[in-house]
């Protein structure tokens, strides 16, 4: 545990728990890929769906995934990364989800 001095006082910083978790259970990422196919409606839909995020953020991973041509839609625990994959591609939409590096 590290101690911070300020002004004359020790103040002590917020212990951080390294245990499995915290990191761990965020290792994996699922990415998603930009096509001509998919409306921004379906898209948008679908993060709802696999992720369970809200409206705006599904917005946001959209016009990443159009103008950016990727997006990182969600990091979790690998089974919950390849859940969420496996919703994402039943609308045809080129999707993985893969260790994080």
């Amino acid at each position: 545990m590290g101690r911070i001095l300020n002004s004359g006082q020790t103040i002590e910083a917020p212990r951080v728990d390294e245990s499995s978790s915290t990191r761990l259970d965020r290792e994996w990422i699922v990415t998603v890929f930009n096509n001509d196919t998919n409306t921004y409606e379906e898209v948008i839909t679908i993060l709802m769906i696999a992720t369970g995020c809200d409206s705006e953020e599904a917005y946001v991973e959209a016009w990443e995934i159009d103008h950016l041509g990727q997006s990182v839609v969600h990091c979790a625990s690998q089974e919950e990364c390849l859940r969420v994959r496996d919703i994402i591609a039943t609308i045809g939409i080129v999707v993985t989800a893969e260790k994080d590096l």
